[in-house]
Parts: structure tokens; sequence; C-alpha cells
């Protein structure tokens, strides 16, 4: 986040926003530096894609299913609006220690001992720990002691919507992020592939709320896609994962799409038609 920042400072806030006497590494300018990029970006990543992915692939025919609630896009946007910016303050504490040099972030691909493959495999490695630690503060989610105070929200949304797709109760949102931002205090990364990896993994929590359940056939049961996500909401118990199948497998939640056997929510409103 020290990229973003310094992009910041210099194009921006050095110039335009703060005191001449302000330091730009003093604490309290960073901090409130990363308060205020951070929301802005949240809601701009939020908003695009979301925005993009809703006109662009969400079949709206999916309004119709009975399930559907009264006004609920501009429901999930409400709500995910509201939560964001509390989502943001242990975000922004953890950016923080990160562009004060506590995490293992590096600048250069030469500061790597592997070059570029390390730049590839740290990207596969994200991933993948990333996945591991989403299922277990998922399903840990969904127990009895925290489902109905802090996950419950999100699960409002039978049929989502992509605007579903961060419209969570702040403990929720967080926890759930929490594995994106302690990956780089365990292992190295390229700052630049962080950020990217960053965005990626916003795109993917509004894809797999859009309602689109192409996959490729042979990646059916490897991906965690919309068919298993959207089995998620309608059926509460199965599909914790978020890129991949394994640990929903390994776990014993995994459970084939409905929409892959021709009883999910688009054959539900095929048949209503046919009546």
């Amino acid at each position: 986040m020290d990229l973003v920042l310094e992009a910041a400072d210099w194009h921006l806030l050095t110039p335009y926003v703060y005191p001449a006497g302000w330091p730009e590494d003093e604490p309290c300018r960073q901090l409130l530096s990363l308060f205020v990029i951070t929301n802005l970006g949240a809601l701009a990543l939020y908003l695009l894609f979301g925005t993009l992915s809703y006109y662009f692939i969400f079949d709206h025919e999916l309004k119709k299913h009975p399930q559907f609630l009264e006004n609920q896009v501009s429901r999930e946007i409400a709500y995910a609006v509201r939560s964001l910016p509390w989502i943001s303050v242990p975000t922004v504490a953890l950016f923080f220690a990160e562009v004060r040099g506590y995490s293992k972030l590096y600048d250069n691909i030469e500061d790597s001992p592997y070059g570029w493959s390390g730049v590839f495999l740290s990207m596969l490695s994200f991933l993948f720990f990333t996945d591991m630690g989403i299922y277990w503060i998922h399903r840990g989610l969904h127990h009895k002691l925290f489902y109905k105070r802090f996950h419950k929200p999100h699960h409002l949304w039978k049929i989502a919507t992509p605007f579903a797709s961060h419209a969570f109760h702040p403990v929720d949102g967080f926890m759930q992020s929490l594995p994106y931002h302690v990956y780089p205090f365990l292992f190295p990364l390229h700052k630049v592939t962080y950020l990217g990896l960053y965005i990626f993994v916003n795109v993917w929590t509004i894809s797999i709320h859009d309602g689109d359940y192409r996959v490729p056939r042979l990646l059916r049961h490897v991906i965690n896609g919309s068919a298993h996500h959207t089995d998620h909401h309608l059926y509460f118990d199965y599909n914790y994962g978020q890129y991949f199948t394994l640990w929903d497998k390994i776990g014993g939640s995994y459970k084939s799409p409905t929409s892959f056997e021709g009883k999910g929510p688009h054959d539900y409103l095929r048949k209503l038609r046919e009546k």
C-alpha cells in the first residue's frame, strides 16, 4: 500500500491538501491518508466492477425468482456502503504496519532470491493460502455463536446480485478479508503483485455473486464459482471456499451445484414459465 500512498502524496496530497510543514512519513498523516485512500479505493472497486457485472453479466431474469427480495439491489448497495468504512478501520491498521516496513513485501524482482519464478509461485501460494484461511473463517462464522450476529446479514440475499458481494456485517467482512492481509506478513510478496492480487480478490468476490454459472467443464468441480456460491446462499452449509473446492472436499462441505444438475434458480424460473 506504500506505493499507492507515495503516488497520492506526490500527485495530490503534498502539493494540494496537507500543510507544507507536515512530513509525508509522519504516522498520523499516514493513518489519515490510508483511511481515505482505503475507503475511496474499496468503494470505487465495488461500485465500478459491481455495476459492470450487474449490467453486463448478471441475468436480470433472476430478479423474478420468488426469493429475490423487494428493492434488493438498493438494499445490498446501502448495506455495503455503510459497512465498508467500518471494515476499513482494522484494515488501515494492517496497511499502516505494511507502510512502516513490518511486512515482507519487497519492491524489486531482484530482491527475491527466486526472481520471476518467485513472483509466480507467490501468486499461487497467495491464492491457496487465502482460500484455506477464508474457508475456515467462513465456516467458523456459520457456527451458532457467530452466525446470527455477524454472518446472517449476508445470507439475507438468497438470490444474490454482484452488489451483494460486499454487503457484509463489518466484522464478517474484515474477518473474511484477513487472510489477504496476513499473507504478506508471513511470506515474501512483490508489492505490485500484491496490489494486483488485492484488486483480483475484490473482483472475484463480485464474480461469485453474479449468477453466471459458466465454468469450463473440466474445472466445474475444481473452481468455486458462482454456481457453487449460489448454492451456499441457498442451502447454507455447503461450499464455503473462495476460489477452489479443495477445502470443501477435505472438510466434507462440498456440494455439487444444483445449476449443473438442472435444478438451479434458472431452471426453477424456466419451470415456472412452462406452467
